[in-house]
């Protein structure tokens, strides 16, 4: 284990060399590829710009995106509806693929090797591979809608990020048909406990959420978390804590991180593998699914049918119940890029300014809750026109706590929500990724 620390710790410090040399590929300079020039032009122009330019490239033609989310579908038909209102005559056919287990790099690593390339514009998770595998390397290009820069008060210029369309929660759920509770974040990884967790190699995000959790933010809600425990408790998580002190000086982590390593070991050896949210989610809100618990996305209650074994209110989000100590469950982003051979780069930039400024083009993502739209004129409106706090959660007669969003703020302030940081992510991908790597190597069973 040292030898392997010391390896990783010498490729950190080539890794934060190269972190040091950020570019998130947004067009400047006098090197512009042709994308980037229609980028940089299309930044300083309103939606209804964008949009004419959109009916004139591809009128006739077919648009194909790809992306880690499915409801790219269904926002693509309202923008075409958009760009009838200007031109009635206008016409698009259009291709939209979800590629599983983290397929979409190599996909659109392929596609790269195009001189025009097959897709327009892809929506993309994982803040740590998008930065190493798809800007650094130029495959990717960032565009900053000119209605979005304006809401979050800065310019195209200025922002020096990615373009984040939202950002989605993966919370902690449990049954709740038995007696058993959850009121501590340090409750899931305690003896005999269980939870239902997608792999972290078949979504790389759950490992940047364990990365996350050395952040010596992140690694500060664990340990107040932890004195909050009764004295049997922290009986069994006190030698795991101090065994993991020499670990986190080793991987350069601060004070905190011995309490991250300690949650993080605990949970890899704990979790029950499920290959997706969905199954996670229908099993949960059985009712024979007594004392069970999982960390999944919260959107995915959308779905669930009410039948007489199966209910939403067989479950409880468990930052919602009053006196939960610690987090609450993490968040990520879905971010928006235009290929920097796309074949269509007026018509993506567009879209792309239709669903992150407009209630309309962001309805495919926020007419449900846990998705939080990055432009905060178009979260208000989100809200006002859908209510996931306000009521959105009753159905009929059945009212169901577990859908009464809370909303962003709440999630990050009082969910203690841990946020996905895509630079840190990577600068920890080496070090604490290789110290991941051993626990997962021997993961019981």
């Amino acid at each position: 284990m040292k030898k392997i620390l010391a390896m990783t710790l010498a490729l950190l410090m080539v890794a934060v060399a190269f972190a040091g040399c950020k570019n998130n590929n947004k067009p400047g300079g006098d090197e512009l590829s042709a994308v980037q020039k229609i980028i940089k032009e299309a930044e300083g122009m309103t939606l209804e710009e964008l949009a004419k330019k959109a009916i004139e490239e591809s009128n006739g033609k077919t648009f194909y995106g790809v992306g880690n989310s499915s409801r790219g579908k269904s926002a693509l038909p309202l923008f075409i509806d958009y760009l009838k209102t200007i031109d009635p005559n206008y016409e698009l056919s259009f291709d939209w693929q979800q590629p599983k287990n983290n397929k979409i790099f190599e996909q659109l690593s392929a596609d790269s090797l195009k001189d025009v390339g097959t897709f327009a514009v892809t929506l993309i998770q994982d803040g740590n591979q998008i930065e190493s595998k798809m800007v650094k390397t130029g495959i990717l290009d960032t565009f900053i809608p000119l209605d979005w820069a304006k809401a979050n008060n800065t310019t195209a210029d200025e922002y020096k990020g990615y373009l984040p369309l939202q950002t989605l929660n993966k919370v902690f759920e449990y049954n709740c048909t038995g007696t058993k509770t959850y009121t501590n974040c340090w409750d899931y990884v305690y003896e005999g406990e269980h939870g239902l967790f997608m792999a972290i190699d078949s979504e790389i995000v759950g490992k940047n959420f364990l990365y996350m959790l050395t952040n010596e933010k992140y690694a500060g809600y664990l340990k107040e978390a932890y004195e909050k425990l009764d004295d049997t408790k922290k009986a069994y998580f006190t030698p795991v804590i101090e065994a993991m002190k020499t670990d986190a000086k080793d991987l350069g982590l601060g004070e905190n991180g011995c309490y991250g390593l300690a949650w993080i070991k605990l949970w890899v050896e704990s979790y029950m593998t499920v290959e997706d949210d969905g199954p996670i989610c229908n099993t949960l809100v059985q009712q024979s699914a007594t004392d069970q618990f999982g960390l999944l996305v919260y959107s995915k209650l959308r779905s669930v049918e009410e039948s007489d074994t199966v209910s939403k209110n067989n479950i409880k989000v468990a930052a919602y119940q009053d006196g939960y100590e610690g987090i609450g469950g993490y968040g990520y982003c879905h971010y928006m890029f235009v290929p920097d051979n796309s074949p269509l780069p007026w018509t993506a930039c567009a879209f792309i300014a239709y669903i992150t400024c407009t209630v309309d083009g962001f309805s495919a993502w926020g007419k449900d809750m846990g998705g939080y739209s990055s432009n905060p004129v178009v979260a208000a409106g989100t809200e006002e026109k859908y209510g996931h706090s306000k009521g959105g959660y009753v159905d009929g007669e059945n009212v169901f706590d577990c859908k009464n969003d809370r909303g962003y703020d709440w999630w990050v302030n009082n969910g203690k929500l841990v946020i996905e940081d895509p630079e840190y992510c990577a600068s920890v991908a080496f070090t604490v990724g290789s110290w991941i790597e051993l626990l997962t190597k021997y993961k019981p069973e």
